[in-house]
């Protein structure tokens, strides 16, 4: 029992607050009106058995009169008229024997002054008050008391206390009822400013845009406060969030103009280190490795922060020049650029050109080159890469695919985030070093910045998926 209590509770935690508080008012008020209907059904039942105990009273003695006035007038009692159709009347001797032996005897034997209940009939006592010595029938002593039984049926009154509590129970049924219509009102009303409160915060919430405002209920209460509160809340949300944009745009152009600064010293170092290396003796071996190590750790370097430039200038938005290319053309190229160094790997292409986009060459042509580079680095020697370009519908498609082990499950969409490296024996060095983690990152940033997408499988190994807006579905730049 206490289980099903306790379920029920949890149950109606989740129901509407208008249904509870409907529910709790219709509670109270069953209450108050079942202890109100309770009280005056008690006390007027009770005023109605003792009104119709003390009219039977009344009518017995008024009919005990009558019938003495009667018999002392030497007339026959029998023609004493019950004032009811339902109402009996006995003229009997104190021990209940008939007055008259043609007529019935008495119910009980008579108690004057006290209600007697003889089957379902009550029964009133009154003495027969006489004048004289009265002739009481044959074998009946002369002289003896007379008593006027008046009875009624019990089931008069009952019917009428019936109909008391029918009432009573109807009242407390639409009082319920009423209470339970009138706190729904009350509460829809109520929650019609909270309603709003939430509309307005769900439609925040699915914009996110603090800058929104909170509409402000007509009445000054505790809604009100709520919805200020709330309103005050989102404007220091939106001064934050303008704080803290205003910040990484900030860090962003800082990072994109330091990347840009750093190309002109690595630049300038890498072509010393370059001169270094040629003018150095076959005699200084020792020297040779250092600037070898030295011109390798500058590459790096130059192609890390020719990265970090790139996905500076993303974040900050800073587009590049765009003109019309050809990517199956640029595709090409990177194939032939990858295919000397490609470390045992046989690089193969379909390419079905031309294919128009509206991009930067330099970036599209980075970004084919990283997914080759990528190809060669994660997988082992004698893998086959395949490269495909073509158009499919308004689309440019550019595919790069390979039958190596393929990218760890639950890794398709991990692997365009920054600095995700695999690991394994297939991970090693590529042609410029040790990968980044930077690699498809870039490939991400150019084809967002391109209008584009880009999806990676598993389709037997590694399948990267590119897609670009061509050239002839975009307006004509003026």
């Amino acid at each position: 029992m206490a289980l099903g209590s306790r379920g029920l509770y949890a149950r109606s935690r989740r129901w509407p607050v208008r249904v509870r508080i409907a529910i709790v008012s219709a509670t109270l008020t069953a209450v108050i009106l079942i202890g109100f209907a309770a009280v005056v059904g008690r006390l007027v039942s009770n005023r109605i058995e003792g009104d119709f105990q003390d009219d039977l009273q009344n009518q017995a003695s008024t009919l005990a009169s009558q019938a003495a006035a009667q018999i002392n007038g030497d007339e026959t009692p029998e023609i004493v008229t019950p004032p009811s159709e339902d109402a009996q009347v006995r003229i009997v001797f104190a021990d209940g024997r008939s007055y008259d032996p043609r007529l019935p005897s008495g119910f009980v034997a008579p108690d004057p002054g006290e209600i007697v209940r003889v089957g379902g009939l009550d029964v009133a006592s009154a003495e027969v008050f006489l004048g004289g010595t009265i002739s009481a029938g044959e074998g009946a002593p002369p002289g003896e008391s007379l008593f006027l039984e008046y009875a009624r049926p019990h089931a008069v009154v009952g019917d009428t206390i019936g109909r008391l509590w029918l009432f009573l129970g109807g009242g407390v049924a639409i009082g319920t009822l009423l209470a339970g219509l009138a706190g729904m009102a009350v509460a829809n009303r109520s929650m019609r400013p909270i309603a709003t409160l939430t509309a307005a915060a769900r439609d925040i919430a699915a914009t996110r845009d603090p800058s929104r405002r909170i509409p402000e209920p007509e009445s000054d209460d505790e809604v009100a406060e709520l919805a200020r509160t709330f309103d005050e809340m989102l404007r220091q949300l939106d001064a934050a969030q303008a704080e803290t944009e205003e910040t990484i745009k900030r860090q962003r152009e800082f990072v994109a103009d330091a990347s840009h600064e750093l190309r002109t010293p690595l630049t300038s170092i890498l072509a010393n280190l370059e001169l270094l290396e040629e003018s150095l003796s076959g005699d200084d071996e020792d020297e040779r490795l250092a600037v070898g190590s030295a011109l390798r750790s500058s590459k790096r370097m130059n192609r890390l922060v020719g990265d970090l430039l790139l996905l500076a200038r993303a974040d900050a938005g800073r587009i590049g020049d765009r003109v019309e290319c050809d990517i199956a053309a640029i595709a090409a190229e990177a194939v032939e650029e990858v295919a000397p160094v490609s470390d045992g790997h046989e690089v193969s292409s379909r390419i079905d050109g031309p294919v128009r986009v509206l991009g930067s060459p330099d970036e599209l042509h980075r970004m084919v080159l990283n997914l080759l580079e990528n190809a060669i680095r994660h997988t082992p020697a004698g893998t086959l890469i395949q490269l495909e370009v073509g158009r499919a519908g308004d689309r440019a498609r550019l595919v790069v695919a390979d039958d190596g082990p393929g990218l760890p499950r639950g890794m398709e969409s991990q692997v365009f985030e920054r600095f995700v490296r695999g690991e394994g024996p297939a991970d090693r060095a590529g042609r410029n070093g040790s990968g980044t983690g930077l690699g498809l990152s870039i490939v991400r940033a150019v084809v967002v910045a391109h209008e584009g997408e880009v999806r990676a499988d598993r389709d037997g190994g590694a399948r990267f998926t590119v897609s670009l807006p061509l050239v002839d579905d975009r307006p004509t730049l003026s």
